[in-house]
């Protein structure tokens, strides 16, 4: 296996599949005496300020409008 200029690996599918290593899994490195060592992570990290803005308003608008009524609005 090679690093590729980016620090990244192919982690084979036969571990993937062994430790439910799905895309967009979270996962955690340290050092063991001279070796790394990979875990899935105990706990999600916390959400980045955008993410947190988008779940604060999902599901407030208070009124129900088509696309094509959005375009027009934007578009005068």
């Amino acid at each position: 296996m090679r690093i590729t200029s980016k620090g990244q690996v192919t982690i084979p599918i036969e571990i993937r599949e062994a430790l439910g290593l799905l895309p967009n899994t979270e996962v955690e490195f340290e050092i063991d005496r001279g070796a790394v060592r990979m875990r899935k992570a105990a706990a999600p990290r916390a959400m980045d300020r955008g993410q947190a803005l988008i779940e604060h308003m999902r599901g407030r608008g208070t009124r129900r409008i088509t696309t094509d009524q959005i375009m027009k609005l934007t578009r005068g």
